[in-house]
This record gives structure tokens, C-alpha cells and sequence, in this order.
């Protein structure tokens, strides 16, 4: 089984600050999103070229927080805005979870029409720093990276960057081949997107 880049995701305290950040680097607006209510979240999306999209997200304060840690380490992020997360899809979640223990839970989760499972550590934070990808199994026949009209932003570069994160590409590279996703070894962790646009290069960190 191959794994596929699905989409990257930008998180912040507040999904005002998330969506900021993320209009500015693109130079357009986000689209509209909607509420994870099992992980009281919230989030914008764009589509992106190639199948791919783009999401902004936060915790949600007009729900309960849960008994239970958010997924993508939402409950210990802070600071600025910043791009924090990618997500790979898969076939079989089950599968991939076999390979990837270290990945956490399956998780099966819905959001309007949409449906999917998503493997998460029990305590929300993934591997590497939170560097390690989100693996995510669609259960939905047009998952969002194909209903999303593109904003015309082609994915050129994922970087990578973190102390270990040759470990990380080795553990990754028997199932994941993308040559648009780079990893750098770098002392402070961080990702880089670099995309095509009818207007230039765009940058979002």
C-alpha cells in the first residue's frame, strides 16, 4: 500500500489567526469550513491543484472542550499561526496503522456528508515533534481535494525541517514517494509550502 499527500494544514490558537496568517501568505480569501464536534474544532478550507487542499483550524470555543486531548496537538499549541501539519492518505486505515503504530488510533469521524477515519495518539501529539504525518483514510467517494474549486495554487515544495527528520523520511520512504515533499535537517522544527501561481511563488510558513 502507497500513501498519498492529501492535504496541509495551518493551526492556530484561534481559527481567526489561523485563516489571517494563511490569507495573507496565499493572498486570497479561505473558503468555508464547518465543526469536528468530537474534537471540538473548527476549520476553513481552499482547494488546491492536483487533488489537494488546504485547511485552517483551531480549537472551536463555541463548543465543550472534550474529556480527552484534541487531534493535532490543538490543546499545546500556541504562539503565532503557522503551517504545523500534513496529512497523507491511505486505502486500508488498518494497514496503516500496522505499519505505523507510533501513528495512534483509528478514529472514525464525520462532517456533514463527509466521512473518514484518521489515526491519532492517544494524547493528540504526533511522532518527530509533531513533524509525522497525519494518516487519514476517506470513506467519502469525492473527499475534499476533489469537490474544492481550486484557487489556483499549485504545490511545488513541502519542506520538512527538524532535527531527526532523516530518521522520519526513512521511516516513511518503503510507503510514501513524493518528490514535491523535502526534508531538511535543521535544529528548530518547522514546515515550508511553496507554491505555483498565475502571479508568482507563494510561501507559507
Amino acid at each position: 500500500m502507497k500513501f498519498e499527500l492529501d492535504h496541509i494544514a495551518v493551526a492556530g490558537e484561534t481559527l481567526e489567526e489561523a485563516v489571517q496568517h494563511s490569507e495573507e501568505a496565499f493572498g486570497v480569501a479561505l473558503g468555508a469550513g464547518g465543526q469536528h464536534a468530537h474534537y471540538a474544532t473548527h476549520n476553513r478550507l481552499m482547494g488546491l491543484e492536483q487533488e489537494l487542499y488546504f485547511e485552517a483550524i483551531a480549537p472551536d470555543p463555541s463548543q465543550p472542550k472534550p474529556d480527552y486531548p484534541r487531534w493535532f496537538g490543538l490543546d499545546d499549541f500556541d504562539g503565532p499561526a503557522q503551517l504545523d501539519k500534513w496529512i497523507l492518505r491511505c486505502s486500508d486505515i488498518a494497514e496503516a496503522q500496522r505499519i505505523f503504530p507510533e501513528a495512534g488510533e483509528p478514529v472514525h469521524l464525520t462532517r456533514g456528508d463527509l466521512s473518514w477515519t484518521m489515526l491519532v495518539p492517544p494524547d493528540g501529539l504526533l511522532p518527530f515533534g509533531g513533524l509525522f504525518p497525519a494518516i487519514i483514510q476517506w470513506h467519502t467517494e469525492t473527499p475534499p481535494g476533489m469537490t474544492l474549486q481550486s484557487a489556483g495554487f499549485r504545490l511545488e515544495a513541502l519542506t520538512i525541517c527538524g532535527p531527526d527528520v532523516a530518521d522520519l523520511q526513512t521511516r516513511l520512504a518503503p510507503v510514501f514517494d513524493d518528490d514535491r515533499v523535502l526534508f531538511q535537517t535543521m535544529s528548530d522544527r518547522m514546515m515550508q509550502a511553496v507554491f505555483l501561481t498565475a502571479g508568482g511563488r507563494r510561501i507559507l510558513t
